[in-house]
């Protein structure tokens, strides 16, 4: 019977590498046995086995990702339907996606979903490993605008656009001065700095409109851009919020 043994040993010993570099080619996704990629670096193999790396392949430490998702608006998250980061996967990885980085199971361990919207609602959300980026988003959230797409029916009161922009009080607080503009007859448009949950269903119904949907659009200085209902993409090393 031939003896098996840890992948990560038999890739350092036939490539003349050390135990972590190798176990980062498998990580990474750059090792296959038998025509099948395999991530973990414990999996057990045989010699006989067909055993690949990759051209191209790097033992590098990795990097912390950060996705950028365009989350659909049909309940996701909500109960006993998917949750957002359940559509992490590659098959939905944006074909504009100019990162030239694939996804490894690495890439979900750890990542944190900080920018949330609630269930039935769309548009732009983070999640990163980086610890930076998590906490300018949750921490200095006051300080990051978004920008929303606010569907909505109803007829507004008299200077009802104005009292969007100031005038408004959300829980016994006056609302800063906040960016509001129609699109369209049905459709707003909200810039504003911090947007917590019902915040903007609340200021709506206060000026006699009820909102029907809401998709945000940007975070920061990042838009959604043309990223497709349902899939994600790596943040560029040179973009920034």
């Amino acid at each position: 019977m031939t003896e098996s043994l840890r992948l990560s040993k038999y890739l350092a010993e036939r490539f003349s590498c050390s135990r972590r570099e190798a176990e980062n080619y498998i990580s990474g996704g750059w090792v296959s046995v038998d025509g099948h990629v395999v991530e973990e670096p414990g999996r057990r193999v045989r010699p006989d086995q067909r055993i690949e790396l990759a051209e191209g392949a790097s033992s590098d430490d990795p990097e912390p990702v950060t996705i950028l998702m365009h989350k659909p608006g049909d309940n996701v998250d909500g109960e006993g339907n998917p949750t957002a980061q359940q559509l992490i996967l590659q098959s939905n990885q944006a074909a504009n996606d100019r990162s030239g980085r694939r996804l490894v199971k690495r890439d979900l361990v750890g990542l944190e979903l900080v920018t949330p919207l609630p269930s039935n609602a769309s548009g732009l959300i983070v999640f990163t490993q980086e610890h930076v980026i998590a906490r300018k988003l949750i921490k200095d959230a006051a300080r990051t605008e978004q920008e929303y797409v606010v569907e909505v029916e109803g007829t507004i009161v008299e200077g009802g656009l104005k009292r969007l922009c100031s005038g408004l009080s959300w829980r016994g607080t006056k609302l800063p001065a906040i960016k509001v503009s129609w699109q369209n007859e049905t459709r707003l448009r909200f810039a504003l700095k911090h947007a917590p949950d019902g915040l903007i269903q609340d200021m709506c119904a206060q000026v006699g409109l009820r909102v029907t949907g809401l998709k945000r659009i940007r975070i920061g200085r990042l838009s959604m851009s043309d990223l497709p209902l349902g899939q994600w993409r790596f943040l560029l090393g040179y973009e920034r919020f």
